[in-house]
């Protein structure tokens, strides 16, 4: 079983950035593919990116690309979610997940555990 920590939200102006990071418990991390996904409020829950088990794919939701990088630090246990040029439509809470499936699938059936999330704002 894998325990997923997330930090790093807050609020950020327009145009600014965040690094969200998340740490994963266990000696198993490096043998799950990780995602970050959002909600906000009154909204679906939205996938915002991915990466492979080794961290070299990634892939990204179509609302953050250019924009948002995830990587991942397997040392570390730690994934994270570097969001530049943040624009209000961002604010939602953010969640990493883990999966044993296809890295970088964009469907949260597919994870099997999750963070309790961690609060984005972004004023205009």
């Amino acid at each position: 079983q894998v325990q997923l920590v997330e930090s790093g939200g807050g609020l950020v102006q327009a145009g600014g950035s965040l690094r969200l990071s998340c740490a994963a418990s266990g000696r198993t991390f490096s043998t799950y593919a990780m995602g970050w996904f959002r909600r906000a409020p009154g909204k679906e829950r939205e996938f915002v990116a991915g990466i492979s088990r080794s961290g070299g794919s990634t892939n990204y939701g179509d609302s953050v690309k250019g924009r948002f990088t995830i990587s991942r630090d397997n040392a570390k246990n730690t994934v994270y979610l570097q969001m530049n040029s943040l624009k209000s439509e961002d604010t939602a809470v953010y969640y990493c997940a883990a999966t044993r499936g296809v890295a970088g699938t964009p469907y949260s059936y597919e994870y099997l555990y999750w963070g309790q999330g961690t609060q984005v704002t972004v004023s205009s």
